[in-house]
Order: C-alpha cells, then sequence, then structure tokens
C-alpha cells in the first residue's frame, strides 16, 4: 500500500534528478509501462543464443577431440625396452616326467613380470581349463595373488555367445563380441596357455595339454601340474545320430560364424547370375534350421531379418521372394523350455513372418542339397511318412554332448561315480565325484550336479538322525545297532523335519519340494502309524529326486558357477593353511567353510526378428515387438564383460541402423 507524500517529501522530490523522478512516476502509476520488442530485436536475441549454444558445443567438440589427440600420442612407443628379465630355470628348460615322459611347465616366462605374478608363483597353482563363461566369472571372482592362476585354452579370446547369432549375419561385428583372453588374465594376474587340454592324470596331478601350429600342423605335447583344478570346457552339439551332418553348419565358435557368413553371401552371389536357374536359385535362399530352442529361433529370426530388411537395398529385388526360412522342431512347439504362452506367441510370430515351422518332425538324414525328416501321417498317425526340403544352408542346432576332454575324464573315472553319458557329474560343491576331495571342480555346460537325494539321506540318516536319538539301555535300540538293520527304522515327523532340514543344506535343489514337509509327511504315512517307516521314507525320496530337474547347459548357469566357485575358492585362500590344519566334521573342508552351490534361475530370453520374449519363471512372462528387442539388448548390454565389448556393441546397432547390415563375407 502506497502513502501519501507528505511536504518534506515532495520537497525532496524537486531536488531529485530528472531520470529518479522519472522512475518514481513510474513506481507509482495505476498501471506498468508496456515493453515493446520489434521482430528484429527477438531475431538478434535468438542469434546470440544461437551462437552461443553452438560456440559452446563446438568447443566442447574441439576440447574432446584435443584431448584425444593428446592421449593418443602419449599411447605411442619408439622403444619399450624393458630391462634385464629374471626368468626362472625351469621356464627355459622344463624338466620331463609324468606317464609319457613329457616336458613338464612348472614355470612360465612371465612368472616375475608384475609384482602380483611374482607373489603368486609360491602359492597353490590353480589350473582353469576353458575360457568361456565359468572360467571368466571364476577369474573374475579371484583376488589376484591368491593362487597361481593358469588358464588353459584352444582359444584366446572370451566368446558373447549369447549374440553370435547377430554377429553371423552382421548385425554386430565379431570383434564386438569377443573379448581378449590375455587381457581378462592380466587384470587377474593369471597365465595364459594357448592349447587343449586332452587329459587329466588325478593321482599324479598333471594335465596334459597339446599346443598345434595351424600352419606347420606340428604338435607340441606337454604337462602342466596343478594343486587345484577346474574344468569348463563346454561343450559339443549332439548328433543323435544323424547321417550326413557334414553337410549341415554349427554355431559354436567364431569360425562356425564365418563359415555361415561365407555361404551365406556365397549363396547370394552365384543366385544372383542370370544364368542360375528358378529351381537352383530357390535351393540356394532356402535356409532350413534344425533345432527349435533359443539358438536356432534366433537364427532363424536374424537370417530374416538380414533378408527382408537389407536384401532388396544390395541385390536384385527379385531374390526377396524366393527366400525361404524354415525350422524343423522334434516337439509340438518352438522355444518348449518356456512358459506355453511365450512359446505360443513365437510360434503365431513366425508364422506372421512366413517363416515355416515343421513342429513334430523329426530329422532323419541329410543330404548334400536337401533334408530328409519324418512326420506322423495325417491318415495314420501311428505310420509316419518322409519329407524333404531343399536348402542351401542348414544350422543344426539341437541339444548338447561331451566334448573330447570330458569323454575322457569320465571314461577314466567309471562308474559308480561317473554313469552320465553327456556330461562330468559333480556334488554340490561343484567338486568332480571319484577324485580326491577338494583338488578337482568342474562348471558349466560339461557338468551336471548329482542329486542322488535318497543316497544323499540314508547318509544323513545314520550321521544326524540317528545319532541324535537318546541313549537307550535296549542294544538293540543304539545308534550302531540301528545303522546296521536301517531297513527296519520308523522315523517321526520330527525326525524327518530333521533330515531334510540337513538334507535341504547338503542339496539345496531340493529345497522347494521339501516346504510342506507335515503335508508330506501325511501323504507317504500309508499306514497312518505316525511314523514314517523304510519303504515309506525311501518312497517319498525317489518321488522328491525325480521332480529335481538338472542344471540348463546355458551361459547364464556357467556364470553363477564360476561366480561361486571363485569366491569359494578365495574364502579357503584367506584362511589359509588353518583351513587344512583345522579339524572339520568328516574331512569336507569345501562344506566347512562354504555353502553348497544353488542355481538361482533369472529367466531366458530369445530375439524372435525385431520383437523378443523373455520367461521369467515363477515373475511371469512378458512378449513384444521393438519394446522387447530393445528390453532384450539392454538385458545383454548389461552382461558385456568389459567397457570395450560395451562400446563397439553400440557402435555396431548404431551403424546397422544408419547403413544397414554388411554383405561382405569375413
Amino acid at each position: 500500500m502506497l502513502r501519501p507524500l507528505t511536504r518534506a517529501g515532495a520537497l525532496s522530490s524537486l531536488t531529485r534528478p530528472a531520470a529518479v523522478r522519472t522512475a518514481f512516476r513510474s513506481l507509482h502509476c495505476s498501471r506498468p509501462a508496456l515493453q515493446t520488442h520489434t521482430p528484429l530485436s527477438r531475431g538478434k536475441k535468438f542469434l546470440k543464443f544461437s551462437l552461443a549454444t553452438f560456440g559452446a558445443i563446438g568447443l566442447g567438440a574441439t576440447a574432446l577431440v584435443v584431448s584425444f589427440l593428446v592421449y593418443d600420442i602419449s599411447s605411442y612407443k619408439e622403444i619399450d625396452d624393458c630391462g634385464d628379465i629374471d626368468v626362472h630355470a625351469l621356464a627355459l628348460s622344463p624338466r620331463r616326467g609324468g606317464p609319457k615322459n613329457l616336458p613338464i611347465f612348472d614355470s612360465w616366462l612371465d612368472d616375475t613380470d608384475t609384482p602380483e605374478k611374482a607373489e603368486s608363483s609360491s602359492k597353490p597353482r590353480l589350473v582353469v581349463l576353458g575360457s568361456g563363461w565359468g572360467s571368466v566369472a571364476l577369474l573374475n571372482a579371484l583376488k589376484p595373488g591368491d593362487y597361481n592362476v593358469t588358464l588353459i585354452s584352444p582359444s584366446n579370446y572370451f566368446l558373447f555367445t549369447p549374440m553370435l547369432p547377430s554377429a553371423t549375419v552382421g548385425t554386430l561385428e565379431l570383434r564386438s563380441i569377443t573379448e581378449p583372453v590375455r587381457r581378462i588374465c592380466a587384470a587377474a594376474a593369471a597365465h595364459f596357455v594357448n592349447a587343449s587340454a586332452n587329459n587329466i592324470d588325478f593321482k599324479e596331478r598333471l594335465i596334459e595339454c597339446s599346443q598345434r601350429d595351424p600352419v606347420t600342423g606340428d604338435t607340441v605335447n606337454f604337462y602342466v601340474p596343478y594343486d587345484k583344478v577346474v574344468v569348463g570346457v563346454g561343450c559339443t552339439t549332439n548328433t543323435h545320430g544323424v547321417k550326413g551332418l557334414q553337410y549341415c553348419h554349427f554355431l559354436k565358435t567364431v569360425d562356425d560364424s564365418k563359415s555361415i557368413r561365407n555361404q551365406l553371401v556365397a549363396n547370394l552371389e552365384k543366385a544372383a547370375l542370370p544364368s542360375t536357374s528358378i529351381d537352383e536359385r530357390k535351393r540356394l535362399l532356402s535356409f532350413v534350421v534344425c533345432g527349435g530352442g533359443p539358438t536356432g529361433v534366433e537364427m532363424a529370426a536374424e537370417v530374416y531379418d538380414l533378408m527382408n530388411e537389407d536384401l532388396a537395398k544390395h541385390y536384385p529385388k527379385a531374390l526377396r521372394n524366393l527366400v525361404s526360412v524354415h525350422v524343423i522342431q522334434s516337439r509340438s512347439a518352438i522355444l518348449n523350455t518356456f512358459d506355453h504362452s511365450v512359446s505360443e506367441y513365437a510360434m503365431e510370430r513366425f508364422k506372421h513372418d512366413n517363416i515355416d515351422l515343421l513342429i513334430n518332425s523329426r530329422v532323419v538324414e541329410v543330404k548334400e542339397d536337401r533334408v530328409l525328416f519324418s512326420q506322423a501321417d495325417p491318415k495314420d498317425p501311428s505310420k509316419k511318412i518322409i519329407k524333404e526340403v531343399p536348402f542351401g544352408l542348414c544350422l543344426w542346432s539341437t541339444g548338447v554332448d561331451q566334448s573330447p576332454l570330458t569323454k575322457s575324464i569320465v571314461k577314466d573315472i567309471g562308474a559308480p561315480n561317473q554313469t552320465n553319458r553327456r556330461a562330468i557329474e559333480t556334488d554340490p560343491q561343484l567338486r568332480i565325484l571319484g577324485t580326491p576331495e577338494g583338488q578337482a571342480y568342474a562348471i558349466g555346460d560339461c557338468s551336471t550336479v548329482r542329486t542322488h537325494v535318497l543316497d544323499t539321506a540314508l547318509d544323513i540318516l545314520k550321521s544326524h538322525v540317528l545319532a541324535s536319538r537318546p541313549f537307550s539301555a535296549n542294544t538293540q535300540e543304539t545308534p550302531e545297532a540301528l545303522e546296521k538293520r536301517v531297513h527296519e527304522i520308523k522315523l517321526t515327523v520330527g525326525e524327518v523335519k530333521r533330515l531334510t532340514a540337513v538334507l535341504q543344506k547338503t542339496l539345496p535343489d531340493s529345497s522347494e519340494h521339501f516346504v510342506r514337509i507335515d503335508e508330506l509327511f501325511q501323504e507317504y504315512d500309508a499306514d497312518h502309524s505316525g511314523t514314517l517307516s523304510y519303504s515309506e521314507l525311501t518312497k517319498m525320496l525317489k518321488d522328491v529326486d525325480q521332480k529335481i530337474t538338472s542344471l540348463p547347459a546355458t551361459a547364464q548357469r556357467a556364470n553363477q558357477q564360476g561366480v561361486y566357485l571363485g569366491k569359494k575358492l578365495r574364502k579357503i585362500a584367506s584362511i589359509g593353511a588353518a583351513a587344512y590344519d583345522t579339524p572339520v566334521p568328516y574331512g569336507d573342508i569345501d562344506a566347512a567353510y562354504y555353502k553348497p552351490f544353488k542355481y538361482k534361475h533369472l529367466g531366458n530370453l530369445a530375439y524372435l526378428g525385431n520383437a523378443a520374449v523373455f520367461d521369467f519363471g515363477k515373475h511371469g512372462t512378458f512378449t513384444g515387438g521393438l519394446l522387447g528387442m530393445y528390453i532384450w539388448r539392454s538385458a545383454y548390454f548389461s552382461q558385456c564383460v568389459s567397457f570395450r565389448t560395451r562400446a563397439l556393441m553400440f557402435q555396431d546397432w548404431l551403424k546397422r541402423g544408419l547403413f544397414g547390415r554388411d554383405f561382405i563375407a569375413p
């Protein structure tokens, strides 16, 4: 509220300068004066703002370029003289020995290259076989210097297998999904040997290896000694006894991906020739995938994307209508390990994209230019009819089988410790059954955890349940006497709970089947006696054993096992010699200091061609188009092992969006 002007104020106002009086009067006006902006003044302000903005951006970009140039200049070295290097005598002249009197590599040329390696040279020797998901996760989980670590692999790179179909058709480059193993080993202060492990002598603790020269074909054989060995060599593709697989391609390695891409480009180039007949063009442009699992489905989707989005840009448009993609699946649906709704969505998506789904079909034989498969006769389902589909490229992607080293290990150990025909059997601590405890482990696709709930439960019954019973004057009821005639025992509900509680700690994968133990007790108490007899207990445990599913052969499982084993070995190393000097129950050091491995299923993902599906198990499912595809990309982008691969992968996706895929044979 304005106060009235006094006489003194009026007089003083007369003495103020004119500019001040003008401003003072404006404050007492009934309304403010309107400010006018001409279009010219507004244009000048916008121009100034634009120039300032672009100037700041340009200055920032210039600073980045200059900074990069300074860094790049500093990265070049004219002379890198490492000076005198101390090398152990055994690294220059290895001793010989072992069953085949081969050189034994006790030391390496880089034993003293870094302080961490020099310190770890006197530590227990930990040898890791393979450079896949499990092995890399193990190395990343170890503390550098705890062990003298050596990684042996015929591949000097880690392959990001989930993105292999994308790299095969040029959506990504192969270098974007590979990471040099030596770079990973350097971060873990580990040695790397580019060789194949052929056999393990568990008594002598020697690994027989061989390195083949790809040019001359010469082979060098040698032994690598170990204190602890981890087998993570993966698996091979299961042939199922089908003839003619020499005409098929596989998708496991970088070389497989290159071979498929070369064949794709060669087929397209031949189909583009005017001299090629229509029938031959159709055959060349027919792509057959045998197997409806994630790898087969994603490969079919990637080939469809390539042909649908990029073919007409680089090749005659007449070829596009001749392209066909076929998926042969022995089950009633593709992605049959996913939720039913996800499988249905995938099938509908493929039908929409005109991808030919041949379900309930089993491959009989593969010829040089066609696949023969059987289907039920529509007129008489009990009979089979043979059909065929021609192909220019056939991918075989059905199931897994043992690698040569896995077969050797299983054969050498033999029954009863190794009875699985497809993998090395381990206990829940991931130790290879039939080997000295705490010396040999197996992780990833080459292994499987043996549950055998019944056998484990009987051991627990004797060691925990019977031993905890109160003292009895009746000599026939003592734990020692009952152990000899365990088939006569009767367990109360409390004893069954005690038994299953220990069993769940020993076999974590059985936990979900013993959640409602009271209901389970009532179900198997057939005579309603209030106790479980030996036969009733045995039946219950056998039924539970059958419900426990084997672990999936996925990167997710291998990664979890690698992290688990790395943390456990790190724990044992931190305890040191006390871990072996301190008495532990039953002499089981691993079990005394670390819990058994428990697989946690995080879900399944699959790419369907500009769409993706997700199966999160108990947490539901998700199916989506482009949104699903970007979520799928984000999920795998976050799983990259280094910033380098993330940067390259992002660059490839950007390049595909701007310029499309390249039809270039690698």
